[in-house]
């Protein structure tokens, strides 16, 4: 018995990553694809219609198209991982000066292209065996956990133990410890320990689980991050472990047989804690490459693995 896997995570609501995910499956010849925590976008980027053209700013650069290549704009917002809308200048102030409305704004649009996404999901998985698991994280809002409940194919897999196939069973959880942006699902390093216990005590075989955990275990080379100071700048010639104590302790007290993380982009590695194989493949989501590991398994080992991109 063998069971390939491919796993990606941190795609912050890029169209072109999710489209890539989904089509994994088929093109590495994997029996389960997994997707990490922070699925969703960040930012709302308006374009605005001026004359006979269209206009919008993102990551210092205004963009000014014809009317007839708004659609090629779209597509740029949308690979990038940003929410399209289509709005004027007075409202643009608006939302910049009433939070309640633009963060009203944001869940529409998000909910809205997650479901565009599940749609595509289940039309190219309907017919396959393939299995899909997402497991939300701490930049992912919970008003989107009934949104994947309605998909016929995709398997909601954060906060709970699932079957992966007939001998493992996958843990997942997409809280970290804190960190200097204060997302949606932060909490200390002995909230965070208990609740993995409870997931675990959960658990029917340990040996043969996979620990699905966003936060990457602290000091493994998974959780190298540049260095922030006060001002949230960061600096890319200092890197410092940012991880989880408890997301360590947990690997070696319980020695699973698979550890799955995301969180930091930079740190793309593989790493051994004791006899579990833990698995950080890192993010490049904002050029539109998809990164990703394949790991191949059998009843009760980890045969082989390898990064993979695209």
């Amino acid at each position: 018995m063998r069971t390939r896997i491919y796993y990606a995570t941190d795609i912050h609501g890029s169209d072109i990553c999710w489209k890539k995910f989904i089509n994994a499956g088929k093109f590495y010849q994997a029996d389960v694809i997994i997707l990490g925590g922070d699925i969703t976008g960040k930012a709302i980027i308006p374009i605005i219609e001026k004359g006979n053209c269209y206009e919008a700013s993102f990551e210092g650069r205004k963009w000014v198209v014809p009317k007839e290549k708004v659609h090629e704009l779209e597509q740029i917002i949308n690979n990038k991982g940003y929410y399209v809308y289509h709005t004027s200048m007075d409202e643009v102030e608006e939302l910049n000066s009433n939070a309640k409305k633009r963060d009203k704004l944001f869940i529409e649009l998000m909910i809205r292209k997650l479901r565009k996404w599940i749609e595509f999901a289940d039309e190219r998985l309907k017919d396959s065996d393939i299995k899909c698991f997402v497991c939300p994280g701490n930049d992912d809002m919970p008003e989107i956990d009934p949104i994947f409940e309605e998909s016929e194919t995709i398997i909601h897999a954060g906060e709970k133990v699932v079957e992966v196939d007939g001998y493992h069973e996958m843990l997942g959880l997409g809280w970290v410890n804190p960190s200097p942006w204060k997302t949606f699902k932060e909490c200390n390093e002995e909230e965070l320990r208990r609740k993995i216990d409870e997931l675990v005590s959960q658990v029917r075989n340990i040996d043969t689980c996979i620990f699905n955990l966003h936060a990457p275990p602290y000091g493994t080379g998974l959780d190298s991050a540049p260095q922030i100071d006060k001002t949230l700048k960061s600096n890319p010639r200092v890197l410092v472990p940012v991880g989880s104590q408890a997301v360590l302790h947990a690997i070696e007290k319980y020695q699973p047989l698979l550890g799955l993380h995301g969180h930091i982009h930079e740190a793309k590695a593989f790493v051994k804690i004791g006899h579990t194989l833990c698995i950080n493949p890192g993010s490049t989501y904002d050029r539109g490459v998809l990164l990703g590991a394949i790991i191949n398994v059998d009843k009760e080992r980890v045969k082989s693995y390898f990064p993979v991109m695209g």
